[in-house]
């Protein structure tokens, strides 16, 4: 009869938290960079020039309808061939992962934007606002409130999604847990504890997307 033994966990306590680090660290690089990146492609898709309507289009239904696993494996593989250029699992990591995050929080800000009224921009127009000045002051911190609950469930699924960099060697806390999990021959134990830690994270987040959107609403309907 086999036997569990969760200590065994304890030993290799810091090689996991370093891991986690490293999850943290990308999950955060990738929430910054996607966010601009989906809020520009958002404007790009409500924009009256068809040519940005229509490139912006592609690139959200691209990355939003393909596995991100195939995208990571791509960008890893395939794009150092066509560029000539090499690329290590950490920035290939990020952009797969800020990509796709561009493409899921693009909807969002879409959305978002859709909510502002249409005579705030009228009123901007009629102040003689720069275009700059309007999206900056104006549109962007209303579309960013009215988005936040969705953002923060993104935000949950990149964390979540990160996992996959492990696939490309990348030493994330899954990377680090199965190579603990393959020398300790205990995978029962080590990959518990990891799925816990990332559910520890994920959860309290996952919480507070429904405490923010009962905020935001009863701020919006003040």
């Amino acid at each position: 009869m086999m036997t569990y033994d969760f200590a065994v966990v304890l030993k290799f306590q810091h090689a996991l938290l370093l891991g986690l680090w490293m999850t943290i660290k990308l999950t955060l690089i990738c929430v910054v960079i996607g966010c601009a990146l989906g809020f520009v492609v958002a404007l790009a898709r409500t924009s009256k020039n068809p040519l940005l309507r229509g490139v912006s289009s592609v690139y959200v239904e691209f990355f939003r309808g393909t596995p991100v696993l195939i995208q990571l494996f791509w960008i890893f593989f395939c794009l150092p061939l066509l560029l000539g250029v090499e690329l290590s699992n950490l920035t290939s990591g990020v952009i797969a992962l800020s990509l796709y995050m561009g493409a899921i929080t693009s909807e969002t800000f879409r959305s978002s934007l859709k909510s502002v009224g249409r005579e705030q921009l009228d009123a901007c127009v009629a102040l003689g606002l720069s275009p700059w000045t309007r999206t900056t002051s104006v549109i962007l911190p209303q579309a960013v409130l009215r988005a936040a609950p969705t953002l923060l469930s993104n935000v949950v699924s990149l964390f979540k999604e990160s996992a996959l960099v492990s696939a490309v060697g990348m030493a994330d806390l899954m990377f680090v847990g199965q190579n603990i999990s393959n020398n300790t021959a205990r995978p029962v134990e080590v990959l518990t504890v990891v799925a816990l830690i990332y559910f520890v994270i994920a959860f309290p987040l996952t919480r507070a997307v429904t405490v923010l959107e009962q905020r935001i609403l009863k701020r919006l309907a003040v």
